[in-house]
């Protein structure tokens, strides 16, 4: 705790939010920590090395032969990553980012919980399983650096670290989730994701609303028609067909089990406004839309002066910021050129459409559980918890998961971890319940022991 609490006091912002990391350098300062905490454990042959490819941010890898009654042969991965988000303002009275508070049982503070507890709780597992006298095959803890900034350096230091790491049995992801703190939850698929901005401009330059208001069509108008293409206005059901996909039958029947576990958690979860409703009233269709259907958000905007400053002009053009979530399932890069395509094809009024700055990620959908993996989940439940294990999709994306299933493709996967329902991550407040870190913990340390022993 005391290790952690000072690594919450390192601002290591994630590059997008820091562009002279390398100067500043919070980021070789959070590395060092955790080398520094993890030298200091004297975990037998633990091996530490900081990789750093050139103009990459640095990555961790912190190498633990087997022990020497382990009988599989696969390597363990276990991921975290160290770069954080921004402080924000809005802090409660007494707590900030960068100063640890340890209240009612959490810890406060900026990577608290997403995700500077993970590279802990990996080592004190691996401890764990040695001093109860269990064992555990070779496990590799990998904690990178640019997680917050959709993990662009990752790709290649998995290309880099490909032959050291062998072959991959099982993935423990300690960045995802909880829907409640009584019992283990498993994150089973992410969804995907597709940006772009789309300009649409019909005039070379603005010119007088009282002129040529009515004549000539509003940029924002012919945004709104191509917008239609794309959304139902009335549902928000994404009409592209390349953007949607079949819903696994496993996929629906775990997420039914979830919904009936935590009743109204949407309402629970989200700030909303007094009387809003949602967008369905059956609890597993809430779900579904947040896992499995795709969805769009408008999270820019360009052109449109501030209210206090807007002038009578027809202004000369328009640009959003299109987010989409994706399933799991969609390919990316297909859903961005259908985006594509129906921004620019047989545009209204003849206005000129300029589609950049696309970007794309695949989602992921984890493989069906073996028999030992599920087996430990149970001993899991009973053992830790006293409730049992639930699995649930993720709205966002975490995209080591799917480049490791593409690599791996054999491998076990148990993304999980401990941000809760109120951990705040990204906001004012974040913290981490450090109970359920334990549990978490404990989890991860039977599951490596049961995994030492799967052929």
């Amino acid at each position: 705790m005391p290790s952690l609490e000072e690594f919450v006091r390192i601002p290591a912002l994630s590059p997008a939010f820091d562009a002279n990391w390398e100067t500043t350098g919070h980021l070789d300062a959070a590395i060092a920590h955790l080398k520094g905490w993890i030298t200091a454990r004297k975990v037998t042959g633990a091996v530490l090395t900081i990789e750093r490819l050139p103009g990459r941010t640095p990555l961790l890898v912190v190498d633990i032969p087997a022990s020497a009654n382990a009988s599989s042969a696969t390597t363990t991965l276990l991921y975290g990553h160290l770069d954080k988000q921004p402080a924000l303002e809005g802090w409660a009275e007494g707590l900030s980012a960068w100063e640890p508070v340890r209240r009612d049982g959490r810890l406060f503070g900026r990577g608290s919980v997403d995700d500077g507890y993970a590279g802990f709780a990996a080592i004190t597992a691996v401890e764990s399983v040695i001093t109860a006298g269990g064992q555990h095959g070779r496990c590799v803890v990998l904690l990178e650096t640019s997680e917050e900034s959709g993990s662009p350096d990752l790709p290649a230091y998995l290309d880099h670290l490909a032959d050291r790491l062998g072959t991959v049995g099982l993935v423990i992801c300690l960045d995802s989730g909880a829907a409640d703190y009584q019992r283990l939850w498993l994150t089973t698929s992410l969804r995907g994701l597709a940006s772009v901005n789309v300009t649409v401009s019909l005039l070379r330059s603005g010119v007088h609303s009282g002129m040529a208001g009515g004549p000539v069509a509003s940029s924002f108008r012919v945004l709104r028609q191509l917008l239609d293409r794309l959304e139902d206005a009335d549902t928000g059901a994404i009409r592209l067909r390349e953007l949607n996909a079949e819903i696994p039958p496993e996929r629906v029947s775990e997420t039914r089990g979830a919904a009936e576990t935590i009743p109204g958690a949407w309402r629970a979860m989200l700030p909303l406004q007094a009387g809003v409703r949602l967008d369905s009233d059956d609890e597993l269709e809430l779900h579904l839309r947040n896992t499995w259907r795709p969805a769009l958000e408008v999270i820019g905007a360009a052109g449109l002066p501030d209210p206090s400053a807007a002038g009578n002009v027809l202004r000369p053009s328009t640009t959003l910021r299109l987010s989409f979530r994706l399933p799991p399932t969609v390919n990316a890069q297909k859903a961005l050129a259908a985006i594509t395509r129906a921004l620019t094809t047989d545009v209204p009024c003849g206005a000129h459409v300029e589609v950049t700055d696309a970007e794309a990620a695949n989602g992921w959908n984890a493989p069906t559980l073996a028999p030992w993996l599920e087996q430990a989940l149970e001993t899991v439940s009973d053992q830790v918890f006293g409730a049992p294990w639930r699995a649930l999709g993720v709205g966002g994306s975490i995209p080591f998961m799917g480049l490791l299933h593409e690599a791996h493709p054999e491998a076990q996967f148990v993304v999980t971890g401990a941000l809760g329902p109120d951990s705040n991550a990204h906001v004012p407040n974040e913290s981490l319940n450090l109970a359920y870190a334990e549990k978490v913990t404990e989890a991860v340390a039977i599951i490596l022991d049961r995994a030492a022993q799967a052929s």
